[in-house]
């Protein structure tokens, strides 16, 4: 009878032991991040934010492009590396002299299973 009552007690020990940890794992992580951010830089103040240009906001530039041709590999099974390709795999593409954009076909849906017909 009396062992059973020691097991019990010892049950919440252990459970106490674990809180008390927790608690204090708690505690220390929020000591840590307070001394973490003294350290860090203070938060710009409102004459220190960026502005906008005088010129206003800038807005985006919308063009089509010619893409840059790849160029072939002098053996049929050579794969290219991007050192080998023109600009370093950099973009060099140039300003494409028709700017109209192409536009999807009539009666076509335009995306792959938005409904509609599609072509058959």
């Amino acid at each position: 009878m009396g062992r059973g009552r020691l097991e019990r007690n010892g049950g919440g020990i252990v459970l106490l032991v674990i809180g008390s940890a927790v608690v204090v794992a708690l505690i220390w992580a929020v000591r840590l991040g307070i001394s973490v951010r003294r350290r860090e830089a203070p938060t710009p103040r409102p004459q220190e934010q960026p502005r906008l240009p005088d010129s206003g906001p800038v807005r985006e530039v919308r063009e089509m492009r010619e893409p840059d041709e790849v160029p072939r590999a002098q053996n049929p099974g050579e794969r290219l590396t991007h050192h080998q390709l023109n600009g370093h795999s950099r973009s060099t593409s140039k300003r494409s002299d028709d700017q109209s954009r192409p536009r999807r076909s009539p009666g076509s849906s335009g995306s792959f299973g938005a409904g509609g017909p599609g072509h058959s």
